[in-house]
């Protein structure tokens, strides 16, 4: 599965968060983005509960103040 999280980062600490995130299991990529999010950071995980694991940690990180978290919808199989 996969997912997206914004993260909104206190002022001056961006590339660190994002530097951060990607020593997360499961974090791909993070990238500093410009707009309403500061951080947007691409996960792939197997279960739910994996990516509520991954979730907290990026909470952590020094310099996150809110995060917002999309989980992407795999296209339906066509048969």
């Amino acid at each position: 599965m996969e997912a997206y999280i914004l993260i909104n980062a206190e002022a001056g600490m961006i590339w660190e968060v994002a530097e951060a995130a990607l020593k997360i299991d499961g974090v791909k990529m993070a990238h500093a983005v410009t707009g309403q999010f500061d951080v947007v950071v691409y996960v792939e995980f197997a279960k739910v509960e994996e990516l509520g694991k991954i979730i907290e940690r990026v909470q952590q990180i020094k310099g996150v103040r809110r995060t917002q978290t999309l989980i992407a919808v795999p296209q339906p199989i066509r048969r």
